[in-house]
């Protein structure tokens, strides 16, 4: 069990690296105090993970355990894709929070912040990957990790918001969760498909699925890189 709540842990703080929720909770504590953000992404937490345990613990008892392992594979590799294509499209952050106009009191403050992660986190892909992950395993288990994992990323946030503001390296984090997803992603079907390749080595291969995806988004990101110093030599010429 304590295995269980520290996966789920883990993989629902990565997921949440970089997300939109994280960012929603950045922005809420530049407004808020920390507090009352806490709390509201909490018990938002608290539900959202509990209809997600739920549905995929339900749904998980009739499957087969391998087709399980395989579709929590490909889930966890599909939300790694999708983070490295948000990142790799979205470019440096542009949202600038807007100027404190005045605190609310703490009740609306909280309701607030508790009505928009719950609309944010459900369908999001951290739902989809509490699912997967209850689908096998004890739904109380992956329930107490997803609500730490996603407390923790959001507490995260907040102090990120109250120390540094809004200069959030948003690109950066969203690439580097990514890249773990693949990482657990390609662990968790080696794990499936390949049951006696062994821990080591199947945690060695797995490495190879963040080091391709990291030379993609360099081969993407290097013709844009390249083409900044072309531009002084085009002002020259035209000076």
């Amino acid at each position: 069990m304590i295995a269980t709540i520290a996966l789920s842990f883990g993989v629902l703080f990565v997921a949440e690296l970089g997300d939109k929720s994280q960012l929603m909770a950045l922005t809420f504590a530049l407004r808020y105090r920390w507090w009352i953000v806490l709390s509201g992404i909490a018990a938002a937490s608290v539900a959202v993970n509990l209809i997600a345990t739920g549905v995929g613990h339900f749904l998980g008892a009739a499957l087969p355990t391998d087709l399980i392992a395989v579709c929590t594979g490909v889930v966890l590799l599909a939300v790694g894709g999708w983070t490295l294509r948000e990142a790799h499209v979205r470019g440096a952050d542009s949202e600038t929070p807007a100027a404190d106009s005045g605190t609310p009191p703490p009740g609306r403050a909280f309701f607030v912040v508790l009505s928009a992660f719950l609309l944010a986190e459900l369908g999001d892909r951290t739902m989809f990957a509490t699912i997967a992950l209850a689908s096998n395993r004890s739904w109380v288990a992956v329930w107490t990790g997803s609500v730490l994992g996603m407390v923790a990323a959001g507490a995260l946030a907040i102090a990120v918001g109250i120390t540094v503001g809004k200069h959030l390296p948003e690109r950066l984090i969203a690439t580097g969760s990514g890249l773990l997803f693949l990482y657990i992603g390609t662990a968790t079907l080696l794990g499936a498909l390949v049951p006696n390749l062994g821990q080591a080595a199947e945690l060695a291969l797995a490495a190879v699925a963040p080091a391709m995806g990291g030379g993609v988004l360099w081969l993407l990101r290097r013709p844009t890189r390249a083409a900044a110093p072309d531009e002084p030599d085009r002002l020259e010429t035209h000076g």
